[in-house]
């Protein structure tokens, strides 16, 4: 005899035992909770450009206007900028303090990557296009504020390195890349490797020391000194006359 259907689906939900506290749920919620709380503050891959700009265009409102300004002479003794910290080759400037458009920066990084390519290296860049120029047009007249922006600039002082460079690369050729970077830049410049003197104001300190450069004399040795004849002063010694030859 075939059982009734009612009744056997009852029987079949009775057995069942349904759990008002899974195991697994909190579980996986923890794990993602974790996995959050890790890159939380890391910045995830994005193809979008990032908005916090670069060495060559900061994120600075052009708006704003901004005064010409002057470049950084370090007067008290600092060394600041003039060595190779990150990499192991550096390019100098050695002629003159100077402003320099971020136009030229990148040629001179352009012409770079352009001799080194297939090599392995890496560029490090020790300055930063972080003031605007604003120009006014042609034949205007004086007054009526500051012109519009024109492009940004960087302020670079005497003998600061403002690329270096690392790499499986040989030094004739890093030579020949920086030399090449330094005829698009205006000004003199030179190539300088990692250990070289530092440089105060124009002075390298090759051989001297931060404080022989503070003391106001040169220092003299005792043995170079040599004694001064005294003079028979009164009326014995005979003096010649201012007009007589």
């Amino acid at each position: 005899m075939r059982p009734n259907a009612p009744t056997c689906l009852a029987d079949a939900f009775r057995s069942l035992r349904i759990s008002h506290t899974p195991t697994t749920r909190p579980l996986i919620r923890s794990i993602v909770s974790q996995k959050t709380q890790c890159v939380q503050g890391v910045r995830l891959f994005s193809a979008t450009a990032s908005m916090t700009g670069n060495w060559l265009e900061p994120n600075l409102d052009r708006k704003k206007k901004m005064m010409k300004g002057r470049v950084r002479v370090a007067t008290g003794g600092s060394t600041k900028g003039t060595t190779v910290i990150w990499g192991e080759y550096g390019l100098r400037m050695i002629d003159h303090h100077r402003r320099i458009s971020a136009q030229q920066l990148k040629i001179a990084e352009d012409t770079i990557k352009q001799r080194l390519r297939g090599q392995k290296y890496r560029l490090y860049k020790r300055v930063c296009c972080n003031v605007g120029v604003y120009v006014s047009g042609n034949e205007v007249r004086m007054g009526k504020g500051k012109g519009s922006f024109d492009h940004w600039a960087a302020r670079v002082a005497v003998n600061q390195i403002i690329i270096e460079l690392r790499g499986m690369i040989h030094e004739q050729v890093v030579r020949d890349a920086f030399r090449l970077a330094g005829n698009k830049l205006p000004g003199q410049w030179e190539f300088v490797k990692k250990g070289e003197p530092p440089i105060v104001g124009i002075t390298k300190l090759d051989g001297i020391t931060l404080e022989d450069l503070k003391r106001p004399r040169r220092k003299i040795s005792a043995e170079s000194l040599e004694p001064v004849p005294l003079q028979a002063s009164g009326s014995d010694t005979q003096r010649t006359p201012l007009d007589l030859p």
